[in-house]
């Protein structure tokens, strides 16, 4: 898929994720499943979305020792997925590890789902990152450092900021992915999030895929937001 609005589907249940597809254009859409809808209802909410026809992100976010990871990205591929991830933070064995375990799981005849990692949440800064984790380096050079260290375990890209996203592309190249959170329409409340762009400014930053989601799913009419965000992101407007 090429440069992709994904809409995250967080909410509660599989009802609420049917309902909010029901009301968004009849044609196939990026998805993002994460943790709270995905725990809910297991691997089923996977095989539901997919009968539609969709592209699936599963942002599960995995962070642990190599083994496991590698045995949990064996059943996550199993499931048909197009896009998984992992905590750079991780190091490089356990993302190589990812990596096979997506190769192994994956269905005869089909390529591995995409694998990427996640650099900084949008919702560190600067404060979070050096009182909280300890870690002393400013945040852009460890995002830099992190987004070299996924493409050498073999990744295909990263999460990041679009904020960070030309940085990347100069030490990784244009074809490293670069899915950016944090995306927001001017009038939107910000949340939890720190580092957001608007969808023209990742658009002009060189974003591979963006991530939208109450901007969408807890807006009046989710189908108009998506379509006047489809049209920033694609530069219509």
């Amino acid at each position: 898929m090429e440069r992709p609005l994904i809409i995250a589907l967080d909410v509660e249940n599989k009802k609420e994720a049917i309902n909010l597809l029901e009301g968004l254009p009849n044609e196939s859409l990026a998805l993002k499943v994460g943790m709270e809808l995905f725990y809910k209802e297991g691997p089923g909410i996977i095989e539901a979305i997919k009968e539609r026809g969709h592209w699936i992100f599963l942002d599960l976010k995995l962070h642990d020792i190599p083994n496991t990871v590698k045995r949990a990205m064996k059943q996550l591929a199993e499931l048909g997925v197009d896009l998984v991830n992992v905590h750079v933070a991780g190091g490089h064995a356990m993302m190589t590890a990812a990596r096979e375990g997506l190769e192994a799981g994956k269905p005869a005849g089909v390529a591995s789902p995409l694998l990427i990692g996640v650099t900084q949440l949008t919702s560190t800064d600067e404060t979070m990152l050096h009182h909280e984790l300890l870690i002393e380096k400013p945040l852009q050079t460890v995002v830099e450092s992190y987004a070299k260290l996924a493409q050498s375990a073999g990744l295909n890209g990263v999460v990041c900021s679009a904020q960070e996203v030309p940085l990347i592309h100069e030490i990784c190249g244009k074809g490293f992915l670069t899915v950016t959170p944090g995306i927001r329409q001017v009038q939107d409340d910000l949340g939890d999030q720190v580092r957001v762009v608007t969808p023209e400014k990742a658009r002009t930053l060189g974003s591979w895929g963006i991530v939208v989601g109450r901007s969408i799913t807890a807006a009046k009419d989710p189908f108009a937001a998506y379509q006047a965000i489809q049209k920033a992101w694609e530069g219509k407007q």
